[in-house]
């Protein structure tokens, strides 16, 4: 399963987790803290981009390699959760 899409696939979900753990961690307490704004306006818009770049590296992962629909949502739910795409991704790699 080591092929180049799968380390792309590697690549955006660290980081997709990076992004979010930072919007949480940082970003949300010198909003809220620190009154500073433009933390969450800077760091949302790029956790965005690469929440979007990981659904769509999930939806290739599931076409190439024929993952069933119960992979694709814990995929998804994972990228909803803090540490759950390092968790996901660490959890596909042993099943490899």
């Amino acid at each position: 399963m080591r092929t180049k899409a799968w380390k792309v696939f590697q690549w955006i979900s660290y980081l997709e987790g990076t992004s979010f753990l930072v919007l949480l961690c940082i970003a949300m307490p010198l909003k809220y803290m620190a009154d500073k704004p433009n933390a969450v306006s800077v760091t949302g818009g790029i956790h965005g981009f690469f929440f979007a770049l990981y659904l769509v590296a999930v939806a290739v992962m599931a076409v190439r390699y024929r993952w069933k629909a119960l992979r694709v949502v814990g995929a998804v739910i994972a990228s909803l959760l803090p540490f759950g795409p390092f968790v996901f991704e660490r959890r596909l790699a042993k099943k490899a």
